[in-house]
């Protein structure tokens, strides 16, 4: 379909849609078998200047947008989201400094973000806090011009392989939510180490690991914006990335339905190709309209969402729930129609299907999402004086 999108949304597209079928694609499966981080592909995304489309150009970025994000990560998911996630993580971790931040964190680390030079990472999850980002442990308390860390973050996208880190820690216990903060730490800060590198179900090219604070000292202009704006910056940076996992999640179930429709036009079975049985046709019917259902749904939502609009948790969480879903329906479907090729690893759509569960969990699993948008809901119907019965 024609979404209008601009010479320099389409020159974005057909970079990133370039380097996934000629880079990323011959590697998938190697990287996959290995659980290896694909730093060579980080590099390969950094000359393309595709780490800066939604970073502003006085940074050092291309001065676009959540849409152009959202162009850039679907293409590369639609050869591996392992790979696309480690790009897209890198944008979770800068959003807490590019939204707050000061003009002099953004100028010390935006830069660099932009160019590839230095991944980012997003640390909120905890063993005891995932859904719950209020149940947070790890502490800040002020120590003069520093702040000393301590705590352990679970699960943290690029841990280990990232040099910026946005933290988030409790700074006042007895406020509760409104006593939480922002911080920057460095790889390499004192204090600052890994834990062991999780073995996954999918998406195994992305690196996820444990983070340990053992009194972490950082200077106290780390702190970004003030005490108590953390979970803010948590909210307002998820309404950010969530229509970037809804973008994988495009991009995952076009990369399967482009095997499985190839697959069906190929495989002969009762003396003609499966494709032209209805059975066979009415599930490729349904993963096509669906993912392009999805797709509309991400891009007009992400223009939308560039706007600043007054609704974007309730558009981000159906950005997020809808199209994941549906990757996992599409890529579901593939393995079925594949059949026992499906369940191979001979064939990709085995990684996809497994790939594609990790998109209804991470950044807030579905059922908050769905939680995020009756409550949204109940407040935009409750401002309406109009009855509609």
């Amino acid at each position: 379909m024609n979404y209008f999108l601009s010479e320099e949304q389409k020159m974005i597209q057909e970079l990133a849609e370039q380097i996934a079928r000629e880079k990323i694609r011959p590697v998938r499966a190697q990287l996959d078998e290995a659980e290896a981080f694909p730093s060579e592909l980080m590099q390969v995304l950094a000359q393309s200047d595709l780490f800066g489309v939604y970073i502003p150009e006085e940074y050092g970025g291309l001065g676009g947008g959540i849409l152009e994000n959202c162009l850039a990560v679907e293409q590369l998911a639609r050869a591996c989201i392992g790979v696309a996630t480690s790009f897209a993580a890198s944008g979770l971790g800068a959003y807490p400094i590019l939204l707050y931040g000061s003009e002099e964190q953004k100028s010390a680390y935006l830069p660099d973000i932009a160019a590839g030079r230095r991944l980012a990472a997003f640390a909120v999850t905890e063993s005891g806090a995932g859904s719950d980002v209020t149940a947070i442990k790890t502490t800040a308390v002020k120590d003069g011009d520093h702040y000393i860390l301590n705590g352990t973050k679970q699960w943290i996208t690029n841990g280990g392989e990232a040099d910026i880190y946005s933290v988030l820690a409790v700074t006042d216990k007895a406020k509760g939510p409104r006593g939480a903060s922002f911080f920057i730490v460095e790889k390499g800060d004192p204090g600052f180490g890994f834990g062991k590198k999780e073995k996954k179900l999918g998406i195994r090219a992305s690196a996820t690991r444990e983070l340990v604070f053992q009194d972490c000292r950082i200077p106290k202009e780390r702190l970004i914006a003030k005490e108590g704006m953390g979970f803010i910056i948590a909210m307002k940076t998820f309404d950010k990335s969530r229509p970037g996992i809804g973008a994988l999640g495009v991009g995952l179930a076009q990369g399967a339905l482009d095997i499985a429709v190839e697959y069906a036009r190929k495989r002969v079975q009762f003396g003609k190709p499966i494709i032209s049985f209805q059975a066979v046709q009415h599930k490729l019917a349904d993963m096509a309209t669906k993912t392009e259902a999805a797709r509309a749904l991400i891009y007009s939502a992400a223009r939308h969402m560039d706007t600043n609009p007054p609704d974007a948790s309730k558009v981000a969480a159906m950005c997020k729930v809808f199209a994941s879903d549906v990757a996992v329906e599409v890529t579901t479907e593939a393995v079925q129609i594949l059949g026992g090729y499906g369940y191979m690893r001979d064939y990709p759509v085995e990684k996809m299907f497994r790939d594609a569960k990790i998109l209804q969990i991470y950044e807030g699993t579905n059922e908050i999402q769905r939680n995020i948008i009756g409550q949204e809901l109940n407040k935009e119907y409750g401002r309406i004086k109009e009855t509609f019965f």
